[in-house]
């Protein structure tokens, strides 16, 4: 049975026309300040930074800093827009409770259940991801029971209360933020020769033009280059969900919208950076070993490799802390605005709605399943559908933001404390962008690339979207019906 916490946090506005009052959500206020902080420094660090960006170096030589910088820039425009929408209404629904109230009913139905799935399956990878470190150290226990275990213990952090999920997320979340602050801090000293036993032979920032130049491959590698780092930035968004289980929602999304800037430009630029000026872009030991284990050991830190990995399974565990969290609030709000069942909106006496959790790690269970029985059809054709959801939502926070300006100017225009820049020009110069980038993904017809995965999600989205129409209808059919009977 539902118990209403002593704090509770307000839920998204109705619905409009529907003539509610906006119900309370139930969800208790039990991160701290410190929770949000981390939260929002650590989300932008996926483990795709550490396992992804030697794919990205090789493609585009040196000039992948100009890919992260231009994909760095669209998310600190997203960011800044939801800051704006969610500083004046802090919710567990976030984007899709703005789109709700912004684009309309279907805009929010779509993309809150795009975004659940699109974490689900996240939830899948990185529980496979995980029990692929751990059983490397422990081979006794077999990588299947591994995932279990992860998923298990992260299910009960979520399940026993949110302040349980921030206090494992500020640990996850610190480790990361150590580990590349000392990476930028050793490879800084390293490349201008005053680390002490180094065993790279320090040339200052030779590396980024001595090897056939900045742009090895042409211009045209900067593009490729973002298609290969797009997808490592999602998870920036999540303290904006987080926010509305805070203390202080209103201060919590301010300060990390307006902190998106450095922690995007040191985190990935800075370390990317360290990697390219460490090695030439072509070394061989950056494809084999990974670009952060090739650099850690061209200074000659002893066991890089497994320090490596114990951070990238910190990653990994944090993203999967992160990503039960976000899709069952996702589901919460979904299940308060009537758009997914009525159970997802309930709460238990701690303020956790477990039945919107055990729904998410249900499915991402299922989701581990299909990664085992059939990797290369089921599961990978999962993983396609959901490839191109990031861009997705970063087009409906754009849209949203370009509708929501004007409701909290005439509703509550105190509340407009984070504004977007130039707007409406720089906003709608990042929808611009963002297709763009979706236009550029068809061209990429390589195996899993980017056109199958955008058009199967394009095909998932008009799926959902029609799901959403559809339901619409009938429930103004429903209505109808109701009133004729009245009278």
């Amino acid at each position: 049975m539902t118990t209403p916490p002593p704090s509770p946090v307000a839920a998204p506005p109705a619905p409009p026309g529907n003539g509610q009052a906006p119900e309370q959500s139930g969800l208790q206020s039990g991160l701290k300040n410190r929770h949000l902080s981390m939260i929002a420094v650590g989300g932008v660090i996926g483990a795709g930074l550490f396992v992804g960006s030697a794919s990205g170096i090789a493609a585009a030589g040196p000039g992948i800093l100009l890919s992260y910088a231009l994909v760095g820039a669209l998310v600190v425009f997203v960011m800044r827009m939801l800051g704006e929408m969610a500083a004046a209404n802090p919710t567990s629904g976030s984007f899709s409770a703005y789109a709700d109230r912004a684009l309309g009913r279907w805009a929010g139905f779509s993309i809150g259940w795009l975004y659940w799935f699109f974490w689900v399956v996240v939830l899948a990878v990185e529980a496979t991801a995980g029990a692929a470190i751990l059983t490397s150290w422990v081979p006794a226990v077999p990588q299947w029971a591994w995932a279990l275990i992860v998923m298990v213990v992260l299910t009960a952090t979520n399940l026993a209360s949110v302040a349980s999920f921030g206090e494992f997320e500020f640990w996850f979340a610190g480790i990361k933020v150590v580990a590349i602050a000392a990476f930028i801090v050793l490879g800084g000293l390293a490349i201008f020769g005053v680390l002490p036993g180094s065993d790279n032979a320090a040339t200052g920032f030779g590396n980024l033009t001595s090897h056939g130049g900045f742009l090895p491959h042409g211009p045209s590698a900067i593009l490729t280059g973002v298609l290969m780092v797009v997808f490592s930035f999602m998870g920036s968004e999540i303290v904006t969900l987080a926010a509305g289980e805070s203390e202080d929602p209103e201060r919590a999304v301010t300060k990390a919208t307006k902190s998106v800037i450095w922690r995007v430009g040191i985190f990935y630029l800075g370390s990317i950076l360290v990697v390219v000026s460490l090695l030439p872009w072509n070394d061989p030991s950056i494809a084999k070993k990974g670009s952060y284990v090739a650099a850690l050991d061209s200074i000659g830190i002893p066991h890089a490799g497994q320090i490596m990995n114990v951070i990238v399974l910190t990653a990994v565990l944090s993203c999967l802390n992160s990503g039960l969290y976000t899709a069952s609030r996702m589901a919460f709000s979904l299940g308060q605005r009537g758009d997914a069942p009525k159970a997802f909106a309930r709460t238990n006496s701690r303020g956790v709605p477990q039945a919107a959790i055990l729904a998410s790690v249900l499915f991402g269970f299922i989701a581990v399943g299909f990664n085992y029985l059939w990797p290369d059809t089921v599961f990978q054709f999962l993983l396609n559908s959901s490839g191109a959801v990031a861009l997705f939502v970063w087009l409906v926070i754009c849209f949203s933001q370009l509708r929501m300006r004007g409701i909290i100017l005439r509703e509550n225009p105190d509340k407009l404390v984070v504004r977007m820049w130039l707007f409406p020009y720089l906003t709608w110069a990042t929808i611009a962008s963002i297709s763009f980038v979706l236009v550029y993904m068809l061209t990429d017809d390589s195996e899993g690339g980017g056109r199958i995965q955008v058009l199967l999600s394009v095909l998932l989205a008009a799926l959902v979207v029609g799901v959403s129409l559809v339901r619409d209808r009938l429930g103004r059919n429903t209505t109808e019906k109701a009133a004729v009977t009245s009278r």
